[in-house]
């Protein structure tokens, strides 16, 4: 997975699953459609009216496919609603200096790279978004690197076998349907008497 991409900076920190997605969309079970909700309570009044303020709702984060996230994003409960409507909004990676544990499982497993950057690189992050909405930045997962619009460098961890599926373009089932015959030989040869 390579690609670049204009960020959405959203510097709000603790935005826990419940701003993500609200309470009351949760009652799909298909994944389509909860782009329009994500971060409702941030993006429209109470009469459900888009906020002009809010960056989501601003031309300039048509298209782009990085979150740039204040710390600590996506805590609260494990909803896995919220990488979903990040996901169907167009959001292919997430920039932080920390996610929750369970959100960001969350988001390797459906197809949404989480990348964890330290402070300062984070903060020149927020300068190069707000100096420049149309800086991009450009996402390695192979080699494990993001790159700034500064031509700085940074690399960021990921588990290996969340790597591996992202990089094939597969889930955890996918994975597993992926070498159904070896299982399925494996079944015969050791369970003749099943």
């Amino acid at each position: 997975m390579k690609f670049a991409s204009r960020v959405v900076p959203f510097p709000q920190q603790n935005i826990d699953t419940d701003q993500i997605i609200p309470a009351r969309y949760l009652k799909t079970t298909t994944k389509e459609g909860l782009g329009k909700v994500l971060l409702f309570d941030w993006r429209y009044d109470q009469a459900g009216n888009p906020q002009p303020d809010c960056i989501l709702n601003r031309p300039e984060a048509r298209g782009a496919r990085v979150l740039l996230a204040g710390d600590n994003f996506g805590c609260g409960s494990s909803r896995e609603h919220a990488p979903w409507a990040l996901a169907d909004f167009g959001f292919r990676a997430l920039i932080s200096t920390s996610f929750a544990d369970i959100f960001r499982n969350n988001c390797l497993k459906n197809g949404i790279l989480p990348i964890v950057v330290d402070s300062s690189v984070h903060a020149r992050l927020f300068e190069l978004a707000a100096s420049d909405p149309q800086a991009e930045v450009a996402i390695d997962l192979d080699a494990q690197i993001l790159r700034l619009q500064d031509g700085s460098e940074t690399g960021f961890p990921v588990d290996p076998f969340a790597k591996k599926c992202l990089l094939e373009g597969i889930d955890d089932l996918g994975y597993i349907l992926k070498n159904l015959s070896i299982i399925i030989d494996y079944e015969k040869i050791n369970h003749k008497d099943m």
